[in-house]
């Protein structure tokens, strides 16, 4: 197996109107078949892995699954893990970090793309008759979420959650977007548990009905706007 590793420069404005740059990566790709994947960013250093190329434009563009069209299959399957330096000792900004990155597969992935705007199905997160019965959370500042499970059951634990939080963290379950519409301010404490897969043999509700009957809120369906990034060109990490 040969890895891909290349000392490049690349250099991206970012939204301050200063220019950042990775000094050197190594891309290499991840056969391991390893369920587990993630990314850090610490003291000017970014290490990815075991994602695939659909994942990382995900994180460039700040877009989910539904939001990539013309993508070929590949890129949705084979893997890599990614290690770069900017040369400079300070933190990488969630900003900064995206627009590296999309320098990042431009340059290595040859990607080219263009946004579109359809009319989707779109989800409305409000209050379910009854309202809310979540928890106020009182405890220390900052939030967390874990959620784990698979096909058949799927748990959702939250502390110190905003409802525009949630409705972003939804979007991954439901596979469309979602817009707060609660009207709720402050953050909540709840657990949320479903089955992903409705089956016969299935002993927890859908994710909609869940979300009714545990913490009193409902997704409303409608049409709306939404940005799509299609892709135009793309290749596997060049090697020089």
């Amino acid at each position: 197996m040969r890895t891909i590793a290349v000392l490049f420069l690349i250099t991206f404005s970012s939204v301050r109107g200063q220019t950042i740059s990775f000094e050197a990566a190594s891309i290499k790709p991840n056969h391991s078949g390893s369920g587990s994947s993630g990314d850090n960013t610490q003291g000017g250093r970014v290490t990815i892995t075991n994602e695939s190329l659909k994942e990382l434009i995900q994180t460039a563009f700040d877009v989910k699954d539904f939001q990539i069209e013309g993508a070929p299959g590949w890129v949705g399957t084979e893997r890599y893990d990614i290690v770069a330096t900017t040369g400079k000792p300070g933190g990488i900004t969630d900003g900064d970090f995206r627009l590296l990155m999309q320098s990042l597969l431009a340059n290595r992935f040859a990607f080219r793309f263009h946004r579109e705007t359809k009319q989707l199905t779109v989800y409305s997160l409000a209050l379910a008759k009854g309202g809310p019965k979540m928890t106020e959370h009182t405890g220390a500042a900052g939030s967390s979420s874990n959620t784990s499970g698979g096909a058949a059951t799927r748990t959702m634990k939250v502390t110190g959650m905003t409802m525009p939080m949630l409705a972003k963290r939804l979007e991954r379950q439901v596979g469309r977007t979602v817009n707060d519409m609660t009207g709720l301010a402050g953050a909540y404490d709840f657990t949320l548990e479903w089955s992903p897969e409705q089956t016969s043999d299935s002993t927890l509700p859908s994710i909609f009905t869940a979300l009714q009957e545990q913490v009193g809120l409902k997704l409303d369906s409608a049409k709306g706007p939404v940005e799509i990034i299609v892709i135009d060109s793309v290749e596997r990490a060049s090697e020089n």
